[in-house]
């Protein structure tokens, strides 16, 4: 029997709202800012209500550039990113299922063996491998190219792993029976395993679109050429500007675009996302 506690009703309603206030106070802070001339952000106290520049930063920012980002507009650094946010998320996903599908379905000598080196990379991030992997993209010529951008960072032992885990909770049953109406193993995979990892694809979809799209370090290495900049080294540059003050308005607003592509998969995917990392029965 569930008791009805109205004073504890409205202290959890009061601490969601306490806490959705400091969640979004920065963003709210960060939006009024990009609608406001360099001059007003300089002065005390900043201002917390929308300006009168919001068409005019917006438009500077996605079509002639910043200077400070090498003039690259802001709608070619965020095309750059989505290239390999995408590339990577679809990479890693196709990859990973391929490979826990070998893993948990076919009989092959050192079957645990490959699996096992494949979870052990979890402790070789690219960060700690960082050197040998930009010297065989440099001797591969993926300097500056998308593949660059994406290749090094497509392989995923998490996903792996929890395909896998996922994979041997299928019953037993469902593959004895595809095999009895002649359903050979692409068929197997493709009409049965596919439709039932659904949720979990789409709670990996969600967490790896997220890693691609923040990459920062790899990007910075590959990338010469200012035409393949993505969004977070452009606003890394805007920031660390050395012989002049930081245009902060027209950086505001290049840090709201940059949070658009990952808000919009979020909130596209949400119930697929919340699904796939709670639900328990398949």
């Amino acid at each position: 029997m569930v008791e009805n506690r109205p004073y504890l009703t409205f202290a959890s309603h009061v601490i969601v709202i306490i806490c959705l206030a400091m969640i979004m106070l920065p963003i709210w802070i960060a939006f009024v800012a990009s609608t406001h001339p360099m001059e007003a952000l300089l002065t005390q106290p900043i201002p917390m209500w929308p300006g009168d520049q919001f068409f005019e930063n917006y438009s500077t920012v996605l079509g002639a550039g910043i200077q400070a980002a090498g003039g690259v507009p802001v709608g070619t650094m965020m095309f750059n990113s989505l290239v390999m946010a995408l590339s990577i998320t679809i990479g890693k996903i196709a990859i990973s299922l391929i490979a826990a599908y070998a893993v948990v379905y076919f009989s092959f000598p050192f079957r645990m063996t490959c699996f096992w080196i494949i979870f052990i990379t979890l402790m070789l991030p690219v960060e700690v491998r960082i050197l040998p992997t930009f010297k065989v993209a440099a001797d591969l010529g993926l300097l500056n190219t998308y593949a660059g951008l994406s290749l090094p960072l497509i392989a995923s032992a998490t996903a792996t792993f929890l395909f896998r885990q996922f994979f041997l909770t299928v019953p037993e049953e469902l593959t004895e029976a595809a095999r009895i109406d002649g359903a050979g193993p692409l068929k197997f995979f493709k009409d049965i395993l596919l439709p039932l990892s659904r949720t979990n694809i789409a709670a990996l979809f969600v967490i790896l679109f997220i890693y691609g799209w923040n990459q920062y370090l790899w990007p910075l290495l590959v990338t010469t050429e200012e035409s393949f900049y993505t969004v977070v080294m452009g606003i890394q540059r805007m920031v660390n500007v050395s012989e002049s003050r930081p245009v902060w308005h027209l950086v505001m607003a290049t840090t709201m675009l940059a949070m658009l592509p990952p808000v919009i998969v979020v909130v596209t995917m949400q119930k697929l996302f919340v699904k796939g990392l709670v639900e328990t029965e398949k």
